[in-house]
Protein backbone atom coordinates (compact mmCIF):
# COMPACT_ATOMS: atom_id res chain seq x y z
CA UNK A 1 0.00 0.00 0.00
CA UNK A 2 1.50 3.33 -0.99
CA UNK A 3 2.06 5.97 1.61
CA UNK A 4 -0.57 8.49 1.65
CA UNK A 5 0.35 12.01 3.65
CA UNK A 6 -2.07 13.86 5.70
CA UNK A 7 -3.91 16.68 4.43
CA UNK A 8 -2.03 18.55 7.11
CA UNK A 9 1.78 17.67 5.69
CA UNK A 10 0.12 19.19 2.34
CA UNK A 11 -0.88 22.36 3.51
CA UNK A 12 2.33 22.84 5.15
CA UNK A 13 3.71 22.74 1.91
CA UNK A 14 1.97 25.63 0.47
CA UNK A 15 2.97 27.74 3.55
CA UNK A 16 4.39 31.60 2.61
CA UNK A 17 4.95 33.94 4.96
CA UNK A 18 5.67 36.74 2.66
CA UNK A 19 2.28 35.80 0.44
CA UNK A 20 -1.33 37.68 1.39
CA UNK A 21 -2.96 34.32 -0.88
CA UNK A 22 -5.96 32.44 0.60
CA UNK A 23 -3.78 29.22 0.90
CA UNK A 24 -0.81 30.27 1.89
CA UNK A 25 -2.67 32.42 4.73
CA UNK A 26 -4.65 29.14 5.46
CA UNK A 27 -1.25 27.11 5.72
CA UNK A 28 0.50 29.55 7.78
CA UNK A 29 -2.23 29.82 10.36
CA UNK A 30 -3.04 26.29 10.65
CA UNK A 31 0.80 25.53 11.35
CA UNK A 32 -0.06 27.47 14.88
CA UNK A 33 -3.47 25.45 15.46
CA UNK A 34 -2.36 23.37 17.99
CA UNK A 35 -5.48 21.03 17.88
CA UNK A 36 -5.31 20.57 14.12
CA UNK A 37 -6.00 17.21 13.36
CA UNK A 38 -2.18 16.76 11.45
CA UNK A 39 -2.57 13.00 10.83
CA UNK A 40 -6.38 13.19 8.73
CA UNK A 41 -7.39 12.57 5.67
CA UNK A 42 -10.89 12.75 5.60
CA UNK A 43 -12.69 15.89 4.12
CA UNK A 44 -15.57 15.36 6.10
CA UNK A 45 -13.94 15.20 9.11
CA UNK A 46 -11.39 18.31 8.21
CA UNK A 47 -14.40 20.28 7.41
CA UNK A 48 -16.35 19.49 10.74
CA UNK A 49 -13.19 20.41 12.16
CA UNK A 50 -12.44 24.03 10.39
CA UNK A 51 -15.97 25.37 11.00
CA UNK A 52 -15.94 24.77 14.57
CA UNK A 53 -12.43 25.79 15.56
CA UNK A 54 -10.95 27.55 12.59
CA UNK A 55 -11.58 31.21 13.30
CA UNK A 56 -8.75 32.15 11.31
CA UNK A 57 -10.04 30.39 8.10
CA UNK A 58 -12.89 33.47 6.50
CA UNK A 59 -14.67 31.38 3.92
CA UNK A 60 -14.32 27.41 3.50
CA UNK A 61 -14.36 27.50 -0.30
CA UNK A 62 -10.40 27.99 0.95
CA UNK A 63 -10.24 24.78 2.43
CA UNK A 64 -12.01 23.27 -0.39
CA UNK A 65 -9.37 24.93 -2.98
CA UNK A 66 -6.57 23.54 -0.70
CA UNK A 67 -8.40 20.00 -0.30
CA UNK A 68 -9.13 19.36 -4.35
CA UNK A 69 -4.99 20.66 -4.91
CA UNK A 70 -4.25 18.06 -2.03
CA UNK A 71 -6.84 15.15 -3.75
CA UNK A 72 -4.75 16.39 -6.94
CA UNK A 73 -1.75 15.75 -5.86
CA UNK A 74 -2.82 12.10 -4.25
CA UNK A 75 -3.87 10.42 -7.28
CA UNK A 76 -1.29 8.32 -8.23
Amino acid sequence: MAYRQSFYQFLMTLRDPDSNGDLAQFANNAQFDSTFPRQEQDRTRLSEYLEENAAYLPSMTIFDDAYQAYEEKMQY
